[in-house]
């Protein structure tokens, strides 16, 4: 089939219009949006996507996890459909852009689509994946993990937050119950926007970012003990620290990310210590080390050499020392034909384009288990996400846009 021509583009104004809409409900307290999920504002920006759907002349069909999923019909009905889509919510102190752009691009295309007249054998439909972030019901990504297959969704609907809400309480409560069944949907391919939220493509220069892989993430929970004790009349030779055993493996962890540079990365991001006193030795600490590679071996290595490497610091320091597998997912290769789909569109376009391996998890690593999936990435400004002052320019949010939109409709098959 031929590809589409170089001159399609989508409206890039009409886009920035889109985002700084949505913007609008669920704001933040410093420029960015705390549009959590299943919260009323979620219902509010749920509604106000619909209605531009259903404007653009599409159908909006809703699961019973209120995944959304909007449809652009295609010419052969029997052909499975092609997917573009992310997710509205946001963190508690979130940006404009994560996820939004992904939903409200999606959208764009099928505007330009319906502007220049363009028809496709497969249908196309733009996703609004729930509770993506997972900040307030965890994990992350629950919903199109539902989708495919890696949770239940009783398991899902009991998912509780800070306050004890269900999941499947609040879902009911803002009336995103849908009655399709979770995963029942059949993909032909989906392609997921998003910005980097990294540093590497503004380093680089780099307009676009076609992802090859996603990291695979292991979380380890460390639990140190030694003995409280009094700072000042305690003598070094007498002391069991925690907090100094815990010192000590934390620079373990990071050299065992540098010993795999440059795609492995590894820290500690959650620390309680006990009794977290100024004027007591540390007799307990708790944190959880938080691995990540494209390569599965890699984390692996890094698990056991973390284990024995721990050991013998704390044996040394006649520290008790105990590990707990708390978390963790498989690196994702993303489908070669998605994958070359999004670099040639780059190509054509003439955007400046390089490999890149997303650093965080998204829909699009669910989604892969089930379906053809590959992801877009657009630069973001200092590499600044999961904050208020996220930002990226108009050019860039244009340039991803425009990639989707070519890679979709070369996968959709342009009908002349």
């Amino acid at each position: 089939m031929p590809a589409p021509g170089e001159n399609l583009r989508i409206n890039p104004d009409r886009l920035w219009d889109s985002l700084m809409e949505m913007a609008r409900i669920g704001p933040g307290v410093a420029g960015g949006n705390n549009r959590q999920t299943l919260t009323d504002a979620d219902a509010e920006g749920r509604a106000l996507f619909q209605k531009w759907c259903e404007e653009a002349g599409m159908t909006m069909g809703v699961d019973s996890m209120g995944n959304m999923f909007a449809t652009r019909p295609g010419e052969d009905p029997e052909a499975l459909p092609v997917y573009m889509g992310s997710h509205l919510d946001t963190q508690p102190t979130g940006g404009k852009y994560d996820g939004v752009l992904g939903v409200l691009g999606g959208l764009e295309a099928v505007r330009t689509m319906n502007d220049l007249g363009i028809r496709t054998k497969h249908p196309i439909v733009v996703a609004n994946w729930t509770n993506e972030e997972g900040t307030r019901f965890a994990p992350a990504m629950l919903a199109s993990g539902v989708f495919a297959g890696v949770h239940t969704q009783d398991w899902a609907y009991d998912r509780v937050d800070a306050e004890g809400k269900s999941f499947g309480d609040e879902l009911k409560r803002i009336g995103w119950v849908g009655d399709e069944e979770v995963g029942a949907r059949k993909m032909h391919a989906m392609f997921e926007l998003h910005i980097e939220q990294g540093p590497i493509l503004e380093a680089e220069g780099k307009d676009i970012g076609v992802v090859t892989h996603g990291q695979g993430l292991s979380w380890t929970q460390v639990t140190i003990t030694g003995k409280d004790s009094h700072t000042g009349s305690t003598p070094m030779p007498m002391r069991r620290n925690a907090g100094l055993g815990m010192a000590r493996v934390l620079e373990l962890v990071d050299e065992l990310a540098w010993s795999h540079k440059p795609h492995a990365v590894g820290a500690a991001g959650h620390i309680d210590v006990y009794p977290n006193s100024r004027n007591v030795i540390p007799g307990k600490v708790v944190f959880t080390v938080d691995f990540r590679s494209p390569d599965l071996a890699v984390i692996q290595d890094m698990e056991a050499r973390l284990r024995e490497g721990a050991k013998k610091i704390c044996d040394e320091m006649g520290l008790g020392v105990e590990f707990e597998k708390v978390g963790g997912f498989d690196p994702v290769e993303f489908d070669a034909d998605c994958v070359s789909a999004v670099r040639a569109a780059a190509e054509r376009l003439g955007y400046s384009h390089m490999n890149i391996i997303s650093g965080a998890g998204h829909d699009a690593c669910w989604i892969n288990k089930v379906a053809p999936t590959a992801m877009i990435m657009c630069p973001c400004v200092d590499g600044l996400s999961h904050n208020e002052a996220e930002e990226i320019s108009k050019d860039w949010a244009a340039a991803g846009t425009d990639v989707l939109f070519h890679a979709a409709l070369e996968t959709a098959q342009i009908v002349s």
